[in-house]
């Protein structure tokens, strides 16, 4: 028996993949591991830096996790259906970049806020990736641009892409080199299709869309990480229906949209909630167009939904 360092590659939620010094580890956990102050469905993620014991002959390449090094930052998200039930995607991520499409599927401003809020709070970087810009009509290109502006002006990369398209990820690849990338966003927008034009000898599977709801079948049913080229590594996620904010409390939500926080300031009540006070620096912004409708909307149903702050 040895005690090895490793990363987590894969987690089923019963049995890990780790990579220690080039070799990968079928790994479990010894009865009922928990990290304090986190309650989640899975105790150990997808780039959380761990110490496990291998088992019986190294030849075997199996062991036992024992302990979890502090993790950098990581992606927690609350089931839309289990309200108690929360899930790390994954950890120690230095950047994601969330997929975003207008169709087959849509994805809406409330979950591009959702997780950009999420983000925001565990200090993550979010690139985002609009996605299938050549099956768009003209007045959808439009409107995907004037999507894609909102954020640009609040100070997020955006970039148009066609994930078949080697030629129109330069950009995304080189932002990649040395670094841990998760690619995020919704069943169908083209996540896996992405990451193969990138790295075809991964050959991830990837899925159709469902001709009756427009969503992307699930394909990727558990985060997994790859190394690529460049010292890069990706992290592909499964699709994701709904995002759950976890543990953000009301008083502080504000400070994630990053256009409401640099106005607090200038509000005439230090505990503004930019609601219904008066002299409201935020909602001045609003009604002069300087606040995007979509964004306020989604920070009164956030504000609205009490069991978020938990």
């Amino acid at each position: 028996m040895m005690i090895k360092k490793g990363i987590v590659y894969c987690s089923t939620g019963s049995h890990y993949r780790v990579k220690s010094d080039a070799l990968f580890y079928d790994c479990r956990i010894k009865g009922k591991f928990r990290i304090q102050g986190i309650k989640s469905t899975n105790p150990v993620a997808v780039g959380d830096k761990v110490l496990f014991e291998t088992e019986g002959e190294e030849e075997r390449k199996t062991g036992v996790i024992t302990d979890i090094e502090a993790r950098q930052n990581y992606i927690i998200r609350k089931s839309v259906n289990l309200s108690k039930q929360t899930h790390i995607i994954a950890s120690n991520i230095d950047q994601v970049f969330l997929m975003i499409t207008l169709k087959t599927p849509p994805t809406y401003p409330a979950f591009i806020d959702r997780f950009l809020v999420t983000a925001q709070a565990y200090a993550i970087k979010v690139v985002l990736v609009f996605n299938k810009t050549d099956l768009y009509s003209l007045d959808e290109l439009e409107n995907m641009r004037i999507l894609k502006s909102i954020y640009e002006k609040i100070g997020y990369q955006c970039y148009e892409v066609i994930a078949t398209e080697l030629n129109t990820l330069n950009v995304i690849q080189k932002k990649m080199a040395n670094r841990v990338s998760m690619f995020s966003g919704h069943s169908g927008v083209g996540k896996s299709t992405l990451v193969n034009t990138l790295a075809p000898d991964l050959d991830l599977k990837t899925g159709r869309i469902s001709d009756q709801h427009q969503q992307g079948q699930h394909t990727t049913t558990f985060a997994e990480m790859f190394d690529v080229d460049d010292g890069a590594k990706i992290i592909d996620t499964p699709g994701i229906k709904g995002f759950g904010v976890v543990d953000i409390q009301k008083e502080e939500l504000s400070g994630y949209f990053r256009e409401f926080s640099v106005l607090k300031s200038q509000c005439k009540f230090n505990n503004c909630m930019h609601t219904k006070e008066p002299h409201c620096a935020v909602k001045s912004a609003l009604e002069a167009g300087e606040i995007a409708q979509s964004r306020y909307k989604s920070y009164l149903q956030l504000l609205e939904e009490d069991a978020l702050y938990r």
